[in-house]
């Protein structure tokens, strides 16, 4: 696979890196475990200029210090509207193979909600539904942070995958803070996955359930994502949600 766009390329090229992906065997990957891993979806310079916007505080509508509230330790900042282009490009293109696999979940589950292909129509219908805030974030850990086991659902409508892409270099900007995401199956011990990630792979997840195939059909398993203790040095993390929050 080519290297990828660098921060400065137009949507397009975003869009044609990512639809170099072989697909099919993530939406597999998808299906089976709730996680899928996009390597090397960002190039070392890309997340680089990614992880530096967190000291631009005009990028972000809010600041969250994640102690404070219960969540965890370290903290994260919300981008506010108009997202910084490269950021706007990723969240359209990876939309848009997201959105055939969101339909295909919902039509094995019994669900008649369906996703339109374009991300713009989404997001329209959750702006008229009152969820009008911009959920891309960029996160920031320190020694001693974690994220605890949550869902990022913020109204009435939510997107059921999201991404997150890891800015830093596992091992040499930091130790531990793996990506974990947990399962929970009725009347079943819950399973958890540990997800390890390079700097620059994305990780598309389940956002609160997704089906599992039963005797009499499709069943609902619900999930939880967070990132274990940060051993030493500094992480950073980008966020791609794509349903807009109230």
């Amino acid at each position: 696979m080519s290297s990828t766009a660098r921060a400065g390329t137009t949507a397009a090229t975003v869009g044609d890196h990512i639809g170099q992906y072989d697909w099919t065997s993530l939406t597999a990957e998808l299906d089976a475990y709730g996680c899928t891993v996009l390597e090397r979806l960002l190039a070392a310079d890309q997340c680089r200029y990614i992880a530096a916007l967190y000291r631009e505080e005009r990028q972000f509508r809010s600041h969250v210090n994640m102690a404070r509230h219960g969540y965890g330790r370290g903290e994260y900042r919300y981008f506010s509207y108009p997202l910084p282009t490269l950021i706007g490009d990723l969240r359209t293109a990876l939309y848009a193979h997201l959105a055939p696999i969101a339909n295909a979940w919902n039509e094995r589950l019994g669900d008649a909600t369906r996703y339109p292909a374009a991300h713009a129509e989404y997001l329209a219908r959750c702006h008229a539904a009152g969820q009008l805030r911009p959920t891309p974030l960029l996160l920031q850990y320190g020694a001693g942070d974690f994220n605890c086991l949550h869902q990022d659902l913020y109204g009435d409508l939510a997107f059921p995958l999201q991404v997150a892409i890891l800015l830093s270099e596992p091992e040499h900007d930091f130790t531990g803070g793996e990506f974990v995401l947990t399962e929970q199956r009725p009347r079943m011990q819950g399973r958890a996955e540990v997800v390890p990630l390079r700097q620059g792979d994305a990780v598309a997840f389940a956002v609160h359930n997704r089906p599992v195939a039963g005797t009499r059909g499709a069943y609902r398993v619900n999930l939880r994502h967070g990132v274990s203790r940060i051993r030493s040095g500094h992480r950073h993390t980008l966020g791609i949600i794509f349903h807009d929050a109230r």
